[in-house]
């Protein structure tokens, strides 16, 4: 199976990303909130399923909605809300990746060190 990235192109759909994502969002809460493994790799399995029975490559979007409300479903909402404050933010920290890439290449100047003046 496949999926699309953001960027438009096709990826082999990798499990494994999901199972990271589920396991750093439940890190992100108190212990009393967190899923037990089998219930983050219950989660996985079924985004995977979910998918699966698309019948086409779902895009990364779509793959994090299913996995939010699975997360939900599950009633693991402290870890939900962690998921998917990772998930606004991600988008913000790639722009200004982006835009500080832009202004450096504008300057001419190689992205490793700025030019030190004597």
């Amino acid at each position: 199976m496949k999926i699309i990235k953001r960027n438009g192109a096709e990826e082999v759909f990798d499990i494994s990303k999901i199972r990271i994502a589920l396991e750093k969002a439940n890190a992100a809460v108190e212990e009393q909130y967190r899923m037990t493994k089998l219930q983050i790799e219950r989660i996985a399995e079924n985004v995977t399923i979910s998918c699966e029975g698309m019948g086409r490559s779902p895009a990364v979007e779509e793959i994090q909605d299913l996995v939010e409300k699975a997360i939900m479903a599950h009633g693991a909402f402290e870890v939900a809300k962690a998921y998917i404050t990772y998930r606004y933010t991600r988008p913000l920290a790639r722009k200004a990746n982006t835009t500080d890439d832009k202004i450096l290449s504008l300057t001419g100047r190689p992205t490793a060190a700025p030019k030190q003046e004597d």
